[in-house]
């Protein structure tokens, strides 16, 4: 069995927001497009706007390009630096806005009991990944290059790839190589 699958580009679907104020590009979610409880995409902001609400969602965000303020209706201010994540409620939708322009940020969406984290930072050299059962692992790279191994399994990823991590406890997950990257750990079961 494979550990490593780069998604493919070909998956992707880029579609428009009602507000015309930017774009989203879903990558993947589960456990069907209609139904699901956990949902990894990447929007293009390119002018202030307010979200669209997702009751009963809990959101973890991370802007990628420029920084981002985002207001809340019940007066929070939160700056998001670039590579610096927040959280928040579905259903609290802010008012984002660019203090120095066009940006994108990744965005993970969890309902129900499903688990995950969204980790944002710098690659430079190596990292071992941490293995639970039950959780999985995906990688975005936002730039530069990385080789991700999985005992004796090896992928070359560049600028703007995605991967999926299946490893057991007791595998080894090693991420070497230069860039930035987006990873999130996903509960696959409970």
């Amino acid at each position: 069995m494979s550990r490593l699958s780069l998604v493919p580009v070909t998956s992707l679907r880029t579609q428009a927001w009602a507000n015309g104020a930017g774009t989203t590009t879903v990558i993947a979610n589960g456990p069907d497009d209609t139904h699901w409880q956990w949902r990894l995409s990447i929007a293009d902001i390119a002018q202030a706007c307010t979200f669209s609400p997702y009751p009963d969602t809990r959101r973890q965000f991370v802007a990628l390009d420029a920084p981002l303020q985002l207001h809340f209706d019940d007066g929070r201010d939160v700056l998001l630096l670039r590579l610096s994540v927040t959280h928040f409620d579905g259903a609290d939708a802010p008012h984002a806005s660019l203090p120095e322009g066009p940006t994108r940020a990744f965005n993970l969406m969890l309902r129900g009991a499903t688990e995950g984290a969204l980790i944002a930072r710098p690659l430079n050299g190596s990292m071992w990944l941490p293995l639970r059962a039950q959780w999985r692992w995906f990688v975005h790279l936002l730039s530069g290059r990385a080789d991700v191994h999985a005992d004796d399994e090896r992928i070359a990823m560049d600028a703007g790839s995605s991967l999926w991590i299946d490893a057991q406890p007791g595998e080894r997950v090693r991420i070497e190589g230069g860039g930035e990257l987006v990873l999130i750990q996903l509960a696959t079961a409970h």
